[in-house]
């Protein structure tokens, strides 16, 4: 039987580097993007090199509909659903004190709507035994200033994770999500400058900003048989950067 996994941000970054571990871990890759059908196809491309079996996907998770169809044409494509990973998301920064309610909106709407529609799909079509893995961020630990609305997005990703664990127990679905600290994506490179990313590398006990991998081989971990006693967690991947 096939092994589906749904990789939602796919076409770039973190998502990018889940999709192509799970599809060497067995599974057949989802790839969802937002905006960018290309940089998605790439991934697709680079997955089918290596011998797997992927296909690209357009939604904005922030819709009910566009969310309902994604998890239909994985099922029409692959069949049943065993991991879903909701890796995407947005980075707006802006003081409270700006107002700036449009910015807020789109941030909680991507990454709170966007996590919860996502999160209730997935609970409705995965598999019993299943995973479902979503994304929060180290960076709750820091408040940093202008983060706000990106820390109050999260934050309530992290809420939902422990409450969908325990309504999915009885089903042997696993619900976690993972908390990276800085890790060298386009995301959290862009507009910073080389001196700051060195510091923010400092501020971690291992002394770095992390690397893409150091986040894909946790997912690969709750995805496979040996993160199946692990549940209801948000694990903050970040060198101890607290």
């Amino acid at each position: 039987m096939t092994r589906t996994a749904i990789v939602t941000g796919a076409s770039g970054g973190i998502g990018r580097g889940i999709a192509e571990r799970l599809a060497k871990d067995g599974f057949a890759v989802v790839a969802h993007y937002a905006g960018n059908p290309a940089k998605a196809e790439e991934t697709v491309k680079r997955i089918e090199a290596g011998g797997g079996k992927a296909i690209a996907v357009g939604a904005d998770i922030s819709k009910v509909a566009e969310v309902a169809l994604l998890f239909a044409k994985a099922k029409s494509t692959f069949g049943e659903i065993t991991v879903v990973v909701n890796s995407a998301g947005i980075m707006l920064l802006a003081p409270i004190q700006k107002g700036d309610v449009d910015n807020f909106d789109k941030v909680i709407a991507t990454n709170l709507r966007g996590s919860y529609l996502v999160m209730s799909e997935a609970a409705n079509h995965v598999v019993d035994g299943g995973r479902i893995i979503v994304f929060s961020s180290s960076v709750l630990g820091k408040s940093f200033p202008s983060y706000g609305a990106y820390i109050a997005s999260k934050a309530g990703v992290e809420g939902l994770t422990r409450v969908l664990a325990n309504e999915l127990g009885p089903r042997k679905i696993t619900v976690n999500a993972v908390a990276p600290g800085p890790v060298a994506t386009e995301l959290f490179l862009n507009g910073k400058s080389e001196e700051l990313i060195a510091t923010l590398g400092k501020m971690a006990p291992l002394g770095r900003i992390g690397e893409v991998e150091d986040i894909v081989g946790v997912v690969s971990l709750l995805a496979g048989r040996e993160g199946g006693w692990i549940n209801g967690q948000v694990i903050r991947v970040n060198g101890g950067y607290t």
